[in-house]
């Protein structure tokens, strides 16, 4: 019965071991996430202005 009990515990060390391990890797996913969420808006931000300006560009040239 002690060798059962050992069992499961060591089981169970592992299964928390994995849950420790899922978390940090969980958070550094959301961490990343982040960051490339911000970095997707600055890139449309910048999408934005260059058809904006290319707006301009084209309203500028001669009708042919």
């Amino acid at each position: 019965m002690n060798q059962d009990l050992a069992a499961l515990e060591q089981k169970i060390e592992q299964v928390l071991a994995l849950c420790r391990g899922l978390r940090a890797e969980n958070q550094e996913l959301r961490t990343r996430i982040a960051a490339l969420e911000g970095e997707k808006r600055r890139l449309g931000d910048k999408i934005e202005v260059a058809g904006t300006r290319l707006e301009a560009l084209m309203e500028k040239l001669p009708e042919s």
